[in-house]
């Protein structure tokens, strides 16, 4: 495949992998995983809308005994009849789980209840009027006339039974699962597509170490030779120093995706090494200034891969102030943390953009993939458990790009 020259060359490729990334990510979602999982949500919304149509089904069956109970109580208080004495006794003896409060008509409690706490009702005198307001908010009460001339009613409110309240509780638990179970399952995906995406990315960098190393090793051979040849020295010097980059550039991209080895490091002394390096690769237009806290600052890192995340830094800065401007590189020690700080003079970055400039794929230049500072994102972040972000950005004023990196153990 012809390497892309173009921005948009560059910019139509990473579409395609990236749509290719996410066709794989798709496959991956639809399994017979999924699909189970589906099942089982759509089972469980099913018995969850079931539940309520019970609930419910229930509430007017109580609704219908207790009036049934009422009336039987209404009879037995203006008959003489024993038969139908016997039979009201049997109706409102069969009510063993609808607790009942009679009332006056202020809502009065009369004294007469129901399927009760007795030793509550004995023991808190409030306790009946607490349950006639909590039963006056469930259900409507009914009326029972005692006496027509003059008219005399009492009130009878009722609870819900415990079957009843198992029942209505019954779908709230099933949608806390449910929704315990979506989040889990939620988690579990994004966690398992940011792991195949990071496996691309770090596919990808290894494949392209791979086949920098042939060319890079057959570079070696001719620069050796050339070296060899009189009035040539100073090119194969020159030649030199461009294969170790490049020897470097391809040790970079084979770390990506394993486990860096972290040794101890003088963070101020690589800091300065990049900008040095980088100062003579900038305009004269270009000052470069360097604040440390002390002349080593100590702690563990992976040198290279820092390096980069500096030198990508350094770049962004260059192109932002295209040509001309200053750069301050600040690196700061605390108690338990090291903070290094590159703030630029150049054209910045608008608000929108600033939660994207991390992102794989961004960028406002004309030139480049947008990968630099995902990759920076990474190595801190994930290499050496610290952080990266924007400090300050305003649009024609500059950047700040603020590293924190934890204070570890060095090995003795």
């Amino acid at each position: 495949m012809l390497y892309p020259k173009t921005h948009e060359e560059r910019r139509v490729l990473y579409l395609i992998l990236n749509f290719e990334l996410h066709l794989l990510m798709f496959s991956q979602l639809f399994n017979w995983r999924t699909g189970l999982a589906m099942i089982a949500i759509a089972i469980v919304t099913g018995t969850i809308f079931y539940s309520n149509y019970l609930s419910k089904k229930i509430a007017r069956e109580e609704r219908r005994k207790v009036n049934i109970w009422a009336e039987a109580l209404k009879t037995r208080s203006t008959t003489t009849d024993e038969s139908a004495l016997n039979l009201t006794n049997i109706i409102t003896g069969e009510n063993t789980d609808i607790p009942i409060i009679g009332t006056d008509e202020n809502d009065n409690p009369i004294g007469e209840y129901l399927n009760l706490d007795t030793q509550l009702v004995k023991k808190d005198t409030g306790y009946l009027r607490k349950k006639v307001a909590e039963f006056k908010s469930l259900h409507e009460c009914i009326n029972v006339v005692i006496s027509k001339d003059p008219l005399i009613y009492n009130k009878y409110y009722y609870g819900d039974s415990v079957l009843l309240t198992q029942v209505k509780y019954y779908p709230m638990i099933q949608l806390l699962i449910v929704a315990m179970f979506i989040i889990i399952t939620l988690i579990t995906i994004s966690t398992r597509n940011t792991s195949t995406q990071n496996q691309v990315w770090a596919g990808m960098a290894k494949e392209t170490a791979h086949q920098l190393g042939t060319p890079i090793s057959s570079l070696e051979g001719w620069v050796e030779m050339m070296s060899e040849i009189k009035d040539n020295e100073k090119m194969a010097s020159e030649m030199k120093k461009d294969v170790e980059r490049l020897k470097l550039v391809s040790d970079r991209f084979g770390k990506i995706g394993s486990t860096p080895q972290l040794e101890s490091t003088n963070i101020v002394m690589h800091v300065d090494d990049m900008v040095n390096y980088m100062r003579r690769r900038s305009s004269e237009k270009i000052s470069f200034n360097i604040h440390n806290d002390a002349p080593s600052i100590n702690t563990m890192l992976n040198p290279p891969l820092f390096d980069w995340v500096i030198e990508n830094l350094l770049k962004n800065a260059l192109d932002a102030m295209e040509g001309a401007g200053i750069i301050d590189i600040a690196v700061h020690e605390e108690p338990a943390r090291i903070i290094i700080d590159v703030k630029d003079s150049g054209k910045g970055i608008a608000k929108k953009n600033i939660t994207s400039v991390f992102k794989p794929g961004f960028s406002t230049k004309k030139r480049g993939w947008g990968l630099g500072l995902s990759l920076s994102k990474r190595i801190i972040e994930q290499y050496h458990q610290g952080e990266i972000f924007v400090k300050h950005s305003e649009p024609g004023k500059g950047t700040t790009f603020r590293i924190i990196l934890k204070k570890m153990k060095t090995a003795d």
